[in-house]
This record gives structure tokens, sequence and C-alpha cells, in this order.
């Protein structure tokens, strides 16, 4: 047991029968009343984002999660499949416990949320960015840049993302992960 002024970000808690994850929070001491808690949670069963408030010293119920490096092998009928980079054992999951699935490539490294009371994984979360080749780009019109100067392309993951419009098919560039924009263009 721990009370609001251990709650920290990535931090998992049990609140509400539910596994929540800590995305932000922030102390508020108003003029008037009480000190609470701002928090904004991620629920790591249906993907949901609440904000919820918490007063200060109220109870809260930290669980215990490892963070481990696992290599993606492939994706079948069944779900993902990962190794784990230590003891090459191999885990099966979920695509709905995977943040941005179509980004991941085979061979990449993750790291996965393991709850240590049952073993169970919680969570698989990409590296902030990832290096993909471009499988299909459609020309960029030359001057068209009073409209958009943006084009859809697909990936090698078969992700679509919007680029500039001088990225073409076969070139490699790195993305941004959490929200799928474009970085920049890798050096070969």
């Amino acid at each position: 047991m721990a009370n609001t002024a251990d709650l920290r970000n990535g931090l998992v808690i049990n609140f509400n029968h539910d596994l929540f994850q800590v995305i932000e929070f922030q102390h508020v001491k108003p003029g008037k009343g009480n000190a609470f808690v701002r928090t904004k949670i991620k629920s790591l069963t249906t993907g949901k984002v609440l904000d919820n408030t918490f007063s200060s010293g109220a109870t809260i119920f930290p669980v215990r999660v490892e963070r481990h490096k696992f290599q993606y092998l492939y994706k079948d009928d069944m779900g993902f499949n990962f190794m784990n980079a230590e003891t090459f054992d191999q885990v099966l999951i979920d695509e709905k416990l995977i943040t941005n699935a179509d980004l991941m490539k085979e061979g990449q490294e993750v790291e996965i949320l393991i709850n240590t009371e049952n073993d169970s994984p919680l969570l698989c979360e990409l590296p902030p960015f990832v290096e993909l080749e471009v499988t299909y780009a459609e020309p960029g019109l030359k001057g068209d840049t009073a409209n958009s100067p943006k084009k859809a392309i697909e990936v090698e993951t078969g992700a679509r993302i919007m680029v500039p419009l001088f990225i073409d098919e076969g070139q490699k560039i790195k993305v941004d992960t959490r929200t799928y924009d474009y970085v920049e263009r890798v050096k070969s």
C-alpha cells in the first residue's frame, strides 16, 4: 500500500478492479480547501485513458511490474510471438496489448511489462523511433505546396504515414511510434 505522494509516471496501480498505468499527474494545492492530485491514467486491459482526481494522501495500490526486453519474431493467427532476449523463452501476446503494432517489424526489440504476481504480460511498448523502408509512395507533384506539402505512403510493415513530398519508394525513414509522425530520412 502507498499513498498519492508515491505517484510517478509509469507506475502501475490497481484501481476500480483494473490495472492502470499513470501517464501524468499533478499535485494541486488550491487557495481554499484540501490539496488533491489530478491524474491521467491508462487502462492496461482496454487501453482507455481516464482523467481521475485523488484527494491528497489517499491510499493507492501499486502493482509490481518488471520491464523485459523481447525480440519480435512473427505474427500468426493466435497473436504476436516474442522471444525473451535473456532467457530465450517465447511468449504469445494478443494484439490489443501492443501499442502501434502496425509499426513493428520482425527482429525488432521491444519492452514488455510483466505483472510479477502472475507472470502475465500487461503491455508491449515499441522504442520511441523506428526505421522503416518505404514500399509504396505516390509521386509528389512538383510545386504543389499550396494545398498540403505532405503525401501518404506505405512502409514495409503495412502502416500508412504522412511524409513530405520528396520521399520516394525504397528510401528508409525514421518514424515516431507514439504519433506516427515522419521524423527524417535515414542515411544509408
